[in-house]
């Protein structure tokens, strides 16, 4: 399991990894768009929010940032992202027993977010904010998520 720093963008995801791609010398980025899972028809997205980052990483001399955009719909559940809220931490890679645990335990006192569960890019996914209004986000399968995709 690996705790990280997890950048969180209005729709300028793509301008920011490639910033940071270039100004820490990054020596591998992937990415992967929202456009890239099929639709929900009840919820469709727009051409933009499609094409917006879902999620990337980017690595540089042996650390890692995971940056994405927040969509208007999640904004309405997560709060608008202003600076001062676009940084929460990540927890990767983990086994789901152990995330369970972990993300019960945060969510005393706070508020879930997204459930743990199963998506389609992970078997064990969640988001909550803990009772000092620090978000979490949990994803199991975070390195072999972005791993599948080419950039």
């Amino acid at each position: 399991m690996k705790a990280i720093a997890y950048l969180q963008f209005d729709g300028r995801a793509e301008e920011a990894l490639t910033f940071y791609e270039k100004a820490l010398q990054a020596t591998s980025v992937k990415k992967v768009r929202f456009g890239a899972f099929g639709q929900d028809p009840n919820a469709p997205l727009t051409e933009k929010e499609q094409n917006m980052i879902m999620e990337s990483r980017i690595e540089f001399s042996g650390n890692i940032l995971m940056l994405s955009d927040v969509l208007p719909s999640m904004q309405a559940v997560t709060g608008e992202v202003t600076k001062g809220n676009t940084v929460l931490i990540s927890i990767i890679d983990a086994d789901p027993k152990i995330n369970k645990q972990i993300f019960e335990k945060l969510s005393e006192g706070g508020t879930v977010i997204m459930p743990l569960s199963s998506t389609p890019w992970s078997a064990n996914f969640g988001m909550l904010v803990d009772e000092f209004g620090v978000m979490w986000k949990f994803n199991s399968e975070a390195t072999k998520f972005l791993d599948s995709f080419v950039n």
